[in-house]
């Protein structure tokens, strides 16, 4: 490691557009820590390019003010034995060529373990943020990242209580746990204000707010397998005949409704659109009656709204949105699905956020990369 009175300079790894978000946060603790004095910090970004297209990336670059990448792999769509290994080919060499002090990752992408195994076979200490979360279901792609990243990593950043608990249940040495909050709440303090003062994306649908159910799906577990993709959709089209659903169409999604050939059923009954930037994402979560969804980020978004979140899986990593009652699992169950959609009430808001954090993690991640 550098000494002390020299720069510190990091890697950081991002592919996907939860990473974006969370490197926004703790790019901008960095600048925040590199005003205030004390020992600078260099950061080096790595853009994968797992996600490449503008609505899913670009968008993110230029909304949130991150740094643009100082590499962009290119690396693109491929099954996950072929997007790791070019991954983990291509980050070996940036790590060679730049010698970090610290490689940092992001969540349970391929990305995440591209990176984590490019620095560990090099070894260069990896530092995960948003360590320690499990889903306990070894068939998601993104469960076996994060397990595989955690432990080869050697600071573990982690979210919440309970993901400390799941690091120390399988062994992981305590000196290497930090329980720091989380970034993504960091994030949607920042960017709620934001979101209301430059999204227009209420008023160019023609929404009005309470009166429209927000869905996403894009986890493999439901794209890939037709029965699921089924289930799921002709659902969201029975919930639209009453509450109107609108839709940002992930990529993934798309192709696979049309393989399915429902995509002009789906585009019939509810509201497609084009994904969207953070920001429009912000607005259209924090103004919807209910949340339907797949993703992790979300998830946890809905619960800092207070927005009633159905989750489109069997298990969540967010274990503390269901036990505060704002979100429940329905899986693939079509009749699950309308039933929690339709009877899901937005009430007052009373979520216990503080279990997420102090709205600081940023900060607290920055603290802890500097020992």
């Amino acid at each position: 490691m550098s000494e002390s009175s020299e720069t510190m300079r990091i890697v950081a790894i991002i592919g996907a557009r939860p990473q974006f978000i969370k490197a926004a946060a703790v790019s901008r603790a960095i600048r925040a820590h590199n005003a205030e004095g004390g020992r600078p910090i260099q950061e080096v970004l790595v853009h994968t390019g797992q996600h490449y297209d503008y609505g899913m990336s670009q968008v993110f670059f230029d909304e949130l003010d991150i740094p643009q990448p100082d590499y962009n792999l290119g690396i693109g769509s491929l099954p996950h034995g072929a997007q790791t290994g070019r991954m983990l080919e291509r980050i070996e060499g940036v790590l060679q060529k730049e010698a970090p002090d610290w490689v940092l990752v992001y969540g349970d992408t391929n990305s995440t373990l591209a990176g984590a195994l490019a620095a560990a076979k090099l070894h260069i200490p990896v530092a995960h943020v948003e360590a320690g979360l499990r889903s306990f279901n070894r068939r998601m792609p993104e469960e076996v990242n994060r397990v595989l990243t955690d432990h080869i990593s050697d600071l573990l950043l982690a979210p919440t209580e309970t993901a400390v608990a799941n690091l120390q249940r399988e062994g992981l040495p305590p000196e290497r746990i930090h329980q720091v909050g989380d970034v993504m709440y960091d994030a949607a303090l920042y960017h709620a204000a934001q979101a209301e003062e430059r999204s227009d994306i209420l008023q160019r649908l023609a929404l009005t707010p309470r009166s429209y159910v927000l869905a996403t799906v894009h986890r493999a577990e439901n794209t890939d397998d037709a029965g699921r993709l089924t289930a799921i959709f002709e659902a969201l089209c029975v919930v639209a005949e009453e509450t109107p659903v609108v839709l940002p169409l992930h990529p993934r999604t798309r192709g696979a409704l049309a393989r399915a050939g429902l995509l002009e059923t789906v585009e019939q009954h509810c509201r497609v659109i084009d994904p969207v930037g953070y920001l429009d994402m912000i607005l259209l979560e924090k103004n919807a009656r209910v949340i339907a969804t797949d993703s992790g980020g979300v998830q946890k978004e809905a619960y800092f709204y207070s927005v009633p979140c159905v989750t489109l899986r069997e298990e969540t990593e967010w274990v503390e949105t269901v036990e505060a009652g704002w979100n429940v699992l329905v899986g693939a169950d079509k009749g699950d699905l309308i039933r929690s959609v339709q009877h899901a009430r937005r009430s007052v808001d009373v979520a216990q956020r503080s279990i997420y954090g102090d709205g600081n993690a940023s900060r607290h991640c920055v603290h802890r990369l500097l020992g």
